[in-house]
C-alpha cells in the first residue's frame, strides 16, 4: 500500500509539472521572428497545396513565403 502511494504522489508531481508548462506556454507571447516563422509556414504549405491544382497561383505564394524568408533572415543579422 505504500508503494501505491508513492507511486500515486510522484505521479500527481510529474502531473503537475506538466501541467504549469503548458500553463506558462499559453500566455506566452509570440516574438515576430516566431510569427514570420508561423507566416512562412503557412505560406509555404499553400504554394504546396495549390502546386496541385494552379501553379500560378502557387509561384504567387512562393514569392510571397521568399519575401517573408528575407524579413526573417534581417532579423537574425
Amino acid at each position: 500500500m505504500i508503494i501505491l502511494l508513492l507511486v500515486d504522489e510522484t505521479f500527481l508531481q510529474v502531473i503537475c509539472l506538466i501541467n504549469k508548462k503548458i500553463m506558462f506556454g499559453l500566455f506566452k507571447k509570440k516574438s515576430a521572428k516566431e510569427k514570420l516563422h508561423e507566416q512562412y509556414k503557412n505560406l509555404l504549405k499553400e504554394s504546396f497545396d495549390l502546386s496541385k491544382s494552379n501553379r500560378t497561383a502557387s509561384d504567387a505564394k512562393q514569392a510571397e513565403a521568399d519575401v517573408i524568408l528575407k524579413k526573417i533572415e534581417a532579423l537574425e543579422k
